[in-house]
């Protein structure tokens, strides 16, 4: 079973995330900030991470860098999930080193394809 890992603050968009992700019949794992992010990136090899931007202490970016540089988890592909969604936001997340993006509030469908779609090119 495909596993994708979560990190997220907000407990209502963390819901949302599982729930959508676990009827699409994938395995889900959380984390509330980032430093548990990356600890369980290590420990559980996710076949993706979905990170929000927008984290206590570390923020996504900064995470995702850190995880780009990680031997262990630099082949894990990485998907930003921001409200920010505004021009240059995409070329900022990209070289953070995300391989894609997705704005909140989630729209199930183009959540489901976008993940998908990532999931294909591993």
């Amino acid at each position: 079973m495909t596993k994708i890992l979560v990190v997220e603050d907000n407990p209502a968009n963390m819901k949302l995330a599982v729930l959508i992700l676990e009827k699409a019949g994938y395995a889900v794992v959380c984390a509330i900030d980032a430093e548990i992010g990356l600890t369980t990136a290590r420990d559980e090899q996710p076949d993706l991470i979905l990170i929000d931007i927008q984290l206590p202490g570390m923020d996504g970016l900064e995470a995702t860098r850190l995880l780009k540089r990680d031997d262990a988890t630099r082949a894990i592909p990485v998907i930003a999930l921001t409200a920010l969604a505004m021009k240059g936001d995409e070329e900022r997340i990209r070289a953070a080193g995300c391989d894609g993006y997705i704005a909140k509030p989630l729209r199930y469908q183009e959540f489901l394809a976008t993940i998908a779609a990532q999931l294909v090119r591993v």
